[in-house]
């Protein structure tokens, strides 16, 4: 799987089966023992030096990157990918979590677990290395993360384009409900007994003011800080950044008067911002990650910053969109994400579907306008739809977004535990309970998730 988002998937399903009282520990156990090869394989493989950061290749973003990073690299030496490292501490998040559910039959998972939070903890270290050698992916002066290239000389440097790349350390976020030291006593002390003998390697997790412990008691883990956060975020929510009106650019608007370039020899190899289809033949030219919008992102995006408004609570606001004056919530930040993805497939003021962008037929056609398409991906300035136009697969997430907010207020998130809240989710989203709810779902919603 490239990249590894097979243990996400694993635990998402063993959820669901398990909020419809179908748990299946024999399935989640058999299904860990695979992932823990699948997990050594990465860590053998794609971190040959033994660093604790990642490569692997492409990493589903196609072009993103200033090389195709699926071939030789044309300097040698090799690639320390942002993207390929936050995935991997995502992986760790999810193989922890499953872990502790293993918990409840065998508690020698809780050694497992805490080998999954020792992974972690290192790999966000390696992302902020303390050193002058420019060899670490965070980048202080700029405040956001960037791959670096590992020359053959032993020199490093870091390739600073601003994209999806440096915005996935966020989506490695993830809140433990309060009770969760008083469960696994023997995990707790563990980890007291790594902080004590790590100090400088739990520094670079978060949080680091303190304790740590958040609303309500409960537990964080995530590659940002509050500080990096913060950083991370004045990007994430500038529209002359990231910020698009029809959702998250998967590259910086800022890349289109200074695109990035590189030279090797009398090479150049140049990154600029594209809203729409790609230019260049890299991985056969059919999709773009170098400024369109991307749904599948998104949403990982999403459910961050609603696991972060869990930890951080009301107290802690942005500045959104960055240089408004506007202050939000994160559960505030994440559904105007999602109200500008849902927007390109609702009707505007002039009864146009952006997704449609200026495709007569399906503007005006009483036969087409009403049955909406999923596009691959999404025009990163007015969110008119490109690429295969059926991909509800991922695109079709936004009708799940939609739902979800309409279900939840912002209350809701913070005050309900996050278990209790993912099984009430889904018995009334696939188990049809909470029928009391349908008529305080909006007509946009309904609409889409009926034409997924």
């Amino acid at each position: 799987m490239n990249p590894p988002v097979h243990a996400w998937a694993t635990l998402f399903l063993y959820k669901i089966e398990r909020a419809l009282g179908r748990a299946d520990l024999r399935f989640l156990e058999r299904s860990f023992q695979a992932l823990m090869l699948n997990f050594n394989w990465w860590v053998n493989r794609k971190d040959p030096s033994g660093r604790n950061v990642f490569g692997g290749g492409f990493l589903g973003l196609d072009n993103i990157g200033v090389f195709d990073r699926s071939a030789h690299l044309p300097t040698g030496g090799s690639l320390e990918q942002a993207d390929g490292t936050a995935w991997m501490a995502f992986y760790c998040l999810c193989m922890l979590e499953m872990a502790l559910i293993l918990c409840q039959s065998d508690p020698i998972y809780e050694e497992v677990a805490y080998r999954f939070i020792q992974h972690f903890v290192w790999i966000g270290f390696a992302m902020d290395r303390i050193g002058e050698h420019h060899d670490s992916m965070w980048d202080e002066q700029d405040g956001f993360f960037y791959d670096v290239l590992r020359l053959p000389n032993g020199r490093a440097t870091r390739l600073k384009v601003r994209s999806m790349v440096g915005l996935l350390p966020l989506c490695a976020s993830t809140v433990f409900d309060a009770d969760a030291a008083a469960r696994y006593p023997k995990l707790m002390q563990l980890i007291e007994l790594f902080k004590k003998r790590h100090p400088e390697v739990v520094s670079h997790v978060a949080p680091t003011d303190g304790s740590f412990v958040g609303y309500k008691g409960r537990r964080l883990l995530s590659l940002l800080n509050k500080t990096k956060l913060e950083r991370v975020l004045r990007y994430l929510l500038d529209e002359n950044e990231f910020l698009g009106p029809r959702g998250i650019r998967s590259l910086s608007r800022y890349h289109l008067d200074h695109p990035f370039s590189f030279w090797v020899g009398n090479q150049e190899y140049k990154v600029q911002y594209l809203p729409a289809e790609s230019d260049t033949g890299m991985f056969g030219g059919n999709s773009n990650w170098r400024g369109p919008v991307w749904m599948p992102v998104n949403t990982l995006i999403i459910r961050a910053l609603i696991n972060l408004y869990g930890f951080f609570g009301d107290e802690f606001k942005v500045e959104c969109p960055t240089g408004s004056g506007r202050y939000m919530t994160l559960y505030e930040v994440a559904q105007e994400i999602e109200r500008r993805l849902a927007g390109a497939f609702l009707r505007d003021a002039n009864g146009r579907r952006p997704i449609y962008g200026g495709t007569k037929k399906f503007q005006e056609d009483p036969h087409w306008r009403d049955l909406i398409l999923f596009y691959e991906y999404l025009h990163g300035d007015n969110g008119a739809g490109l690429g295969a136009s059926h991909q509800t697969g991922w695109t079709g997430l936004i009708a799940f977004l939609m739902d979800i907010f309409a279900r939840f207020d912002a209350k809701g998130w913070l005050e309900i535990d996050v278990g209790q809240m993912q099984t009430r989710l889904v018995r009334e989203q696939v188990g049809g309970e909470g029928g009391e709810k349908t008529e305080e779902i909006t007509a946009a919603a309904r609409e889409i998730s009926a034409a997924t």
